[in-house]
C-alpha cells in the first residue's frame, strides 16, 4: 500500500505521528541507567503503513515530547532518519520491519553521537549507554510493532 492523500490515511498517519508523545510519558529505568522508550512502536508502525515519508513525519512529530523533555532539538532529526529509513527499507526494499529499523538506527547513529556529543555535550561515556538502551528499545518496538501491523491494517485499511 502507497502512501495517498486521503482523509483516512492523513488522519491515521497523524494519530500514529501524535501517539508517540503520549507514550513518550512511559519510561522505564533500565538496569545501564538510562530508560526504555515505547514511543517507537507508533514510528515503526507509521513507517510500515505509509514507508518512509510516513515514517519519517512519524517520527520527527512524534519525537516532540521527549525533544521536549530532554531539551534536545536534535532527537527529532534521529528520529525522523529512523522513521524515514525503516519505511524505505520496509515498503520499497521488502526488508522484515524488525530488521528494517535495526538497519534505520545504524544509519542513525552516527546523528545520535554526533548531536550528542558535539552539540548537546554529553559525556562520550553517556552516549553510550543512550545508544545501548535505545538498541534494546528500538529492537522490542519494531518487533511488537511487526507483531500488531497485521491488526492496524484490517482495523484501517480493510
Amino acid at each position: 500500500m502507497r502512501f495517498g492523500f486521503t482523509k483516512k490515511n492523513a488522519a491515521v498517519l497523524l494519530f500514529l505521528a501524535t501517539l508517540p508523545n503520549f507514550f513518550s510519558w512511559f519510561v522505564f529505568p533500565t538496569p545501564f541507567g538510562t530508560n526504555f522508550h515505547f514511543f517507537q512502536i507508533t514510528i515503526f508502525l507509521a513507517a510500515a503503513l505509509f514507508g518512509g515519508f510516513g515514517g519519517a513525519v512519524a517520527g520527527a512529530l512524534g519525537a516532540t515530547g521527549v525533544a521536549l523533555a530532554l531539551g534536545n532539538p536534535y532527537v527529532l532529526i534521529g528520529n525522523a532518519v529512523l522513521g524515514g529509513v525503516t519505511g524505505f527499507l520496509y515498503k520499497e526494499k521488502k526488508v522484515r520491519l524488525l530488521f528494517a529499523a535495526l538497519i534505520a538506527f545504524a544509519i542513525q547513529l552516527p546523528w545520535l553521537y554526533y548531536s550528542d556529543v558535539f552539540l548537546m555535550h554529553l559525556p562520550v561515556d553517556a552516549v553510550a549507554v543512550i545508544a545501548a538502551s535505545l538498541l534494546l528499545s528500538n529492537a522490542a518496538m519494531a518487533f511488537a510493532a511487526q507483531k500488531v501491523l497485521p491488526f492496524v491494517e484490517r482495523r484501517f485499511f480493510a
